[in-house]
């Protein structure tokens, strides 16, 4: 059976080349878009933040603490299209689940050792 998904981030991104990296270890067919060079239309924005809501923003990034607070009040949808690197990486689409992150719970839901 092929498992196949696709991932949302950064190319360059070290937490992304990870996450590929041990998914396709334990089997995974990823399908990488990066969000900055491949940008996400509006619609694409609008469904991800109605799945995963405000915690898109990653207010811990390089780009968040280089914004200006003007920047920081944005709504979300204008902050992620103005700036992709803003978004927590990586976003994950497997069938019906929608993950964020790297995290031993993201790693358990898609059958990766953490």
């Amino acid at each position: 059976m092929t498992k196949n998904l696709t991932m949302y981030g950064l190319s360059h991104c070290s937490t992304c080349q990870k996450a590929q990296a041990e998914l396709e270890a334990a089997g995974w067919t990823v399908k990488f878009r990066d969000v900055k060079n491949d940008p996400l239309a509006t619609a694409d924005w609008t469904t991800m933040l109605a799945e995963f809501g405000d915690k898109l923003v990653n207010r811990a990034s390089l780009t968040w603490r280089g914004m200006s607070e003007d920047e920081r009040a944005a709504e979300p949808l204008r902050m992620l299209e103005a700036k992709p690197s803003l978004m927590k990486r990586p976003a994950i689409v497997e069938g019906d689940k929608r993950l964020l992150g790297w995290t031993a719970n993201v790693k358990r839901a898609l059958g990766v050792a953490a």
